[in-house]
């Protein structure tokens, strides 16, 4: 890589752009999705219990992951309220999660009238800090939704020690992690449940949709799990019953999505190798670079890089973050200071306790607050980040001019 010329002019001050070329670009969709599509519509049912193509798509998929079982549903956000409804979180439970994250996380914990309590994150992983998980553990603690935040898998031999202490439930967000590895197992697998999003802005796309592994390879959990995807109707042969015994959503996934999940699967491998390795060689090329905090993967652990967020030590330079990203934007390379605008609790939902209109439930059935410097590592890390983008269809000289930019600026800020 082209070293950066000592007192280069940054392109924000007139100076020559590092980055004047596009990105690589590529096509997600082609003949095969429509291969499986036009099969789909010959089947003359789109449903997925007579249907063929959302079966093929587990099957493929459990092969892929070596599970067992798994349960398709019509989105990532609907996935996470299944595994919590067939964990059996109701109304008043306490769910610890993470505070940077989509709201997608958050929803079936509070549909479910349950109690979303957060814990801190490493400063450097950014995904939750075990010490903190079990800092906020009460008696109402039913679940622990972890995320594994931009395909960078969470410290999971500690957080399943706790939870197994405690008898809680580990429900695992995979919705930005496909085939990323904690110590070799794959995310998704490791704890109760791992639940998975295809919609457009993932690893693979089939639209919307999602899937939920049952991790414990009980068939009766499957059969819970399914069933409250499903309406609580259960639909395996001599079992099939419309007796409802609690309420659950409609969250099926039909067989347009299925069809296409069959072939974006078959492409999984190949994005999230090429993701993999651009991701490392960002961190390889900024590491030691003066006020950049590179994105940190655990050493026996595998990230694939949904994006790539690195964080500015303001003390090491002579900019802010916002700076910083100007003046990367202006060297061509497209950047986002920080992930969400806030912590999920500062938000307003939160600081008003309204998740229903009208209301306060289900906040009024317990004391958990959510003020400022409740997490303060995760507050930190959005004051400081810089988002990055990966993309499988980038090429190496694109990730070689993002190292050129970043340490160009870098260098002209710093200290």
């Amino acid at each position: 890589m082209e070293k950066v010329a000592a007192g280069e002019q940054l392109a924000i001050h007139g100076g020559p752009k590092v980055k004047t070329t596009p990105f690589g670009t590529g096509k997600r969709f082609g003949l095969e999705e429509a291969k499986e599509l036009l099969e789909a519509l010959e089947q003359n049912t789109l449903f997925y219990h007579f249907g063929g193509k959302v079966k093929q798509f587990l099957k493929e998929f459990n092969e892929l992951y070596r599970v067992d079982y798994s349960v398709a549903t019509s989105s990532g956000t609907a996935s996470i309220h299944v595994a919590l409804g067939a964990a059996g979180v109701t109304a008043g439970d306490e769910v610890i999660t993470s505070p940077i994250t989509d709201q997608g996380t958050l929803i079936g914990i509070l549909y479910q009238n349950a109690i979303p309590v957060f814990a801190d994150l490493d400063p450097h992983t950014y995904n939750l800090d075990p010490a903190s998980i079990e800092a906020r553990i009460t008696p109402r603690t039913k679940a622990i939704v972890v995320v594994h935040l931009a395909g960078n898998p969470c410290d999971m031999d500690p957080i399943m020690e706790i939870a197994r202490k405690h008898n809680i439930k580990v429900i695992e967000d995979c919705a930005q992690s496909y085939l990323c590895r904690y110590k070799g197992r794959l995310a998704g697998t490791i704890g109760d449940y791992g639940c998975f999003s295809t919609n457009d802005f993932k690893h693979i796309s089939t639209g919307d949709g999602g899937i939920v592994t049952v991790n414990s390879g009980d068939v009766n959990d499957y059969y819970v799990t399914h069933a409250f995807a499903d309406k609580n109707y259960n639909r395996f042969g001599d079992l099939f019953n419309r007796d409802l015994n609690y309420l659950a959503p409609n969250y099926r996934m039909t067989e347009l999505q299925g069809a296409v999940g069959i072939a974006q699967l078959k492409k999984l491998e190949w994005i999230c190798e090429q993701r993999k390795r651009y991701g490392d060689r960002i961190t390889e090329g900024l590491r030691g670079v003066p006020g950049i905090s590179v994105h940190e993967v655990k050493e026996g652990n595998e990230s694939t890089y949904w994006f790539y967020m690195m964080r500015i030590k303001e003390e090491e330079l002579t900019c802010t973050r916002e700076e910083f990203s100007a003046a990367l934007s202006a060297e061509g390379i497209p950047n986002t200071p920080g992930y969400i605008k806030t912590v999920v609790y500062l938000q307003s939902l939160f600081q008003q306790r309204h998740a229903y209109p009208g209301t306060h439930y289900p906040f009024d059935l317990s004391d958990t607050t959510y003020e400022e410097g409740l997490c303060p590592t995760a507050e930190a890390i959005l004051e400081t980040a810089i988002r990055l983008t990966v993309n499988e269809f980038f090429t190496e000289d694109d990730i070689e001019a993002t190292i050129r930019a970043v340490r160009k600026v870098a260098e002209h800020y710093r200290k």
